[in-house]
């Protein structure tokens, strides 16, 4: 192309002006820059400039320009193709990531889709499942057991797929009312009663002499804490106490849940509360999908709340929940 308009305008040289090359020899450049990318465009915006300068610019056939006007063209044409080429480059590569952002939202709505469908469809035989076991059990088959256990499990991991479908497409209906920081700790403690791991929690607040309440969803939030209590027995030492410590911290509710474990590692920090995410340097617990510090961190962001991993390290890792606390003004103008 730039040859075939070098040719044209050489044939019309004499009838032509320094402004009829250099915007024929621009359009070139851009088209270039547009079909073939940045590099393409720079290189033919110098040949165009040594083209202008030898053909086109006297005295011809050399490099040579006597007339400083003629070097202010040069100098203007050899700019504005650079530029032009460089922001054609730029809105091409804009383009292609606002494609691609689009392209990931769509995957990202097609999975959560999926996700609800199949998490749903698999509710039906899951109960079908667990009815016939325990009719199986009542005959006295110990196999039984092991296969209402099993469908417990997956009824859990179904619900919890849900839930990440749910939370994502903000559609997870939450019931947020005035609740007191001991009763959650207390009904967190009690979902371990009949565990023996239950002499290990050690729970406790920060003052005993004030009520701390908070405005979130209990039912929600025990969810949260119990989950976190879980992770923190199974990776820590056996026997090894699993410490959980309530207070106020300005204007949130605070729960901390320290364990004795092997901590986690300062790069994945972050990484586990993506969704299905293993900590590399531990073993995963046995049925563990990765969802619960998932589901925990949306959770207490749908509350206006948060979860963070605070401390880790050899001495074992703390994780803290924040939730939105009420002061005792507001608790008597709700009465």
């Amino acid at each position: 192309m730039l040859a075939a308009a070098g040719l044209l305008l050489f044939s019309a040289r004499g009838r032509i002006t320094n402004e009829h090359v250099i915007l024929v020899f621009l359009l070139v450049v851009l088209g270039a820059s547009a079909g073939g990318g940045r590099l393409l465009g720079i290189a033919l915006s110098v040949v165009a400039f040594l083209v202008f300068d030898w053909f086109f610019v006297p005295p011809y056939n050399t490099l040579v320009v006597l007339n400083p006007l003629d070097w202010i063209a040069l100098i203007a044409f050899l700019a504005t193709s650079l530029v032009a080429a460089q922001l054609l480059y730029a809105a091409r590569a804009e383009r292609a990531a606002v494609e691609r952002a689009e392209a990931l939202r769509e995957a990202g709505k097609l999975k959560d889709a999926l996700l609800a469908t199949v998490s749903h469809d698999l509710r039906t035989p899951l109960t079908s499942i667990k009815g016939l076991a325990s009719e199986m059990i009542e005959t006295g088959d110990e196999r039984a057991v092991i296969i209402a256990e099993e469908a417990d499990r997956l009824n859990r991991m179904v619900g919890n797929l849900l839930d990440v479908a749910r939370l994502n497409a903000g559609a997870l209906k939450l019931d947020i009312q005035i609740n007191a920081l001991d009763d959650l700790l207390g009904a967190a403690v009690q979902q371990f009663s009949g565990s023996p791991d239950r002499e290990r929690i050690e729970a406790s607040l920060d003052r005993t002499d004030e009520l701390v309440t908070g405005r979130f969803d209990f039912v929600q939030s025990l969810r949260i804490l119990t989950n976190l209590i879980v992770n923190a027995l199974s990776y820590s030492p056996p026997g090894s106490p699993v410490l959980v410590r309530g207070g106020r911290e300005n204007s949130t509710i605070v729960v901390r849940v320290a364990d004795r474990g092997p901590g986690i590692p300062l790069r994945e920090r972050e990484k586990i509360f993506d969704a299905f995410a293993q900590v590399s340097d531990r073993s995963p617990r046995s049925g563990s999908t990765g969802l619960g510090l998932s589901i925990g961190r949306g959770l207490a962001e749908a509350q206006g709340g948060s979860l963070r991993l605070e401390r880790t390290g050899a001495e074992g890792s703390e994780f803290v929940l924040r939730l939105p606390a009420v002061a005792a003004e507001d608790i008597s103008s709700d009465s």
